[in-house]
């Protein structure tokens, strides 16, 4: 039920799409009847909301849930990024196997050992201790005005294989780039790192994995 109301969450964090069964099946990686049998009982629990072939919605419990799990889930993320060594790529799974097991206490430890951080290091915002989430002011990168300068505040963690791929041209958290007009009619978008001599052209799949922020342009 756990990983349910983490899943909800996530889908509706970054997006305004309503949350279908369909959604969640595809996150969860589990078979729709699954998805189903789940709901009924999360609704049972007073953990969600949900009309039948409608969407699906957290209730007050089920956030206060489910922003519980997305901080430990984070503040692992980092812990085993800053503390640990592990790549960025490294990290989704093994602390999905860890928010499970480590007590309240115990996060509490790490969050103070990290300096209590505020991002995970995809730039998803670390919920604070008392369920506070700050999502900063960012567009997907597919509608971000071309020309512009912007700075990369998120990345999806979704695919471990784009991750290196970004990591391996300079698009990782925090990196300021132009953003150049693309190809009439193509679904690409263009952009080049500060620093970086050559462009990078993003198909649009990776482009919506990359939400940023709009900079004013230098006098």
């Amino acid at each position: 039920m756990q990983n349910y109301v983490k899943v909800i969450w996530g889908l509706q964090e970054w997006s305004d799409t309503p949350v279908s069964n369909s959604a969640i099946a595809e996150a969860a990686g589990v078979r729709l009847s699954t998805v189903s049998d789940a709901l009924r009982k999360l609704s049972d629990q007073g953990l969600i909301e949900h009309v039948r072939y409608g969407s699906v919605t957290l209730t007050e419990v089920g956030r206060g849930y489910a922003v519980s799990m997305i901080r430990r889930h984070r503040l692992l993320e980092t812990f085993l990024v800053q503390m640990l060594g592990y790549a960025w790529d490294e990290v989704h799974e093994e602390a999905d196997r860890l928010e499970h097991a480590v007590s309240d206490g115990l996060m509490d430890r790490i969050d103070r050992a990290l300096g209590f951080p505020t991002r995970d290091p995809h730039g998803d915002p670390i919920p604070s201790a008392e369920g506070t989430v700050h999502r900063p002011d960012a567009v997907v990168l597919t509608e971000a005005p071309a020309p512009c300068r912007a700075r990369i505040e998120r990345i999806s963690d979704a695919d471990n294989e784009m991750l290196q791929y970004f990591a391996s041209r300079g698009l990782v958290v925090d990196a300021e780039l132009h953003v150049l007009p693309g190809e009439p009619y193509s679904e690409t978008v263009t952009v080049r790192v500060d620093g970086a001599d050559d462009a990078v052209s993003l198909g649009a799949a990776a482009a919506a994995s990359i939400w940023a922020s709009v900079l004013p342009e230098a006098a």
